[in-house]
């Protein structure tokens, strides 16, 4: 394509070189063009989806506890009327921070903190102890930078303070 300055006008070159009709050539045109091509850049790039904790669920968790957290069994716990359970027994709060899933998760402190906290209210709301402080970014910090070595080990001894506290005559004191 070439430019005539004098005229303001854009010719094509035909195949044969020679050139074609002319057209006007306006910045209004140009302008246009290229917002086209502003917006389909726009569109093209993928917008940051605002994280909620239902969807850091289904993104993180989802596929070993499953949709309605109901685990899979010999390969992932369930949380249904169960994992507040954690809660009510010493070191139980901090498993769940430092269990492997929650302590390697790629989300930030802050969104693991609001995971945990809808993961208890959503799948064990019943179970969960009356004086239940919601889990904050500072505490995720602290506990998730300390590997749990043996889970299966920890797992079996707050598995069997829950038991104890269960079989408990129901006046008995509770943490």
């Amino acid at each position: 394509m070439t430019r005539d300055a004098r005229t303001d006008t854009a010719c094509r070159i035909r195949g044969d070189g020679a050139e074609a009709t002319p057209r006007p050539w306006t910045r209004h045109a140009v302008s246009r063009r290229a917002w086209l091509l502003v917006g389909a850049a726009t569109l093209c790039v993928a917008a940051p989806v605002r994280a909620d904790p239902r969807t850091d669920y289904m993104l993180h968790c989802r596929g070993c506890h499953g949709p309605d957290g109901a685990g899979a069994p010999g390969a992932a716990p369930t949380f249904r009327g169960h994992v507040a359970k954690f809660l009510a027994v010493p070191g139980g709060r901090e498993y769940l921070i430092r269990v492997p899933g929650t302590a390697q998760s790629e989300l930030d402190d802050a969104r693991t903190a609001a995971l945990l906290n809808w993961i208890v209210h959503e799948f064990s709301a019943e179970q969960m102890p009356p004086d239940f402080k919601p889990y904050d970014a500072d505490e995720v910090a602290r506990q998730r930078h300390t590997p749990l070595l043996d889970v299966y080990a920890v797992r079996g001894e707050l598995l069997r303070a829950i038991d104890a506290q269960d079989a408990a005559p129901a006046g008995a004191a509770r943490r």
